[in-house]
This record gives structure tokens, sequence and C-alpha cells, in this order.
């Protein structure tokens, strides 16, 4: 069941994929049709689930799962995690690897290797101020608090000394 990403508890589950570059609008619109009739459809082991989503900046696909109806079972994260693969390829985009970085430089949003990113601290081009998105948040109420936040307030400031 399809409902508004605002209208999810804040315990609702997420999951975040970044994409490596930024969607156009017509893939944005694309996109929104096929999450639409993903998310109407995604059910575990024929439950139906209450489940949301953003997309965030041109290029976050912010995946929220209300988990107090029904919760998600492997072959529902499974399932989810085939459409992203499908979407990789059919835009020709990362959205599963998690060994990159998205950081804001002014309103723009960066996205580097990790080992970039730690180059990038060691000669001081970002700094402990630098707005990161934490993409290893757990709920919705996490999201919207601590998904981006200045360097030093996440998992990125291992990298700051």
């Amino acid at each position: 069941m399809l409902v508004p990403f605002e209208n999810l508890p804040d315990s609702s589950r997420v999951w975040i994929y970044q994409a490596n570059r930024s969607f156009t609008n017509e893939e944005l619109e694309e996109i929104q049709s096929r999450l639409d009739q993903f998310v109407t459809q995604w059910t575990a082991h024929g439950a139906e689930l209450k489940a949301g989503y953003q997309i965030k900046y041109k290029r976050f696909i912010v995946l929220a799962l209300d988990q107090q109806i029904n919760a998600a079972s492997g072959c529902s994260i499974d399932a989810s995690v085939h459409f992203i693969q499908q979407l990789e390829k059919d835009y020709n985009v990362d959205l599963l690897d998690k060994m990159n970085v998205s950081y804001k430089q002014g309103e723009f949003v960066a996205y580097k290797s990790l080992s970039d990113f730690r180059k990038m601290a060691k000669q001081k081009a970002v700094s402990p101020k630098t707005i990161v998105f934490n993409n290893l948040v757990n709920n919705k109420a996490e999201f919207l608090s601590d998904w981006e936040v200045p360097a030093a307030e996440s998992w990125h400031k291992r990298f700051l000394n």
C-alpha cells in the first residue's frame, strides 16, 4: 500500500539508495512512476506492506516501510533490491555502492569514493562542518534528524583527524 512518506510513523524503517549522479527531470518522472507501481504491489509473504518513498536532491531514493503493520521479510527486501538493481541498469547509475560518500558543497551535492573523501579530509578540503549524508540511518526519525548532518556528527568524523 503506497502512502505519502510524510504520513508514515517515525518508527518506519528506511533504506537510502544514493545515486552517483543527479537524475534528469525526465528520469525522475519515470522513476517516481515506477516507484509508485513497485510500492503499491510490494508485499511480504503475500501481505500488503504500508510504505512510501521520497527522492531527495534528485539523487537519493529513500524507501520507508511502516513495520507496525507488516514487517519486511527476506523476500520483500530482496524484491526491493532487485527493483533498485533494475533502476541501475535502466538508467546507467550506481545506487547500491556503499563505498562512496555524498556531501554538500554549498547547495550542490558532490559524490566521491570513500578513499577520495579520506584524502580530501587530510587536505582539509572537507571540514567537520561539511554537511554529509549519513545513509546508515535506520528509521524515519533518524532520517529526519541525522541524515543530513555536519561530518563531525556522523561516522564520517573518523576521517577528519
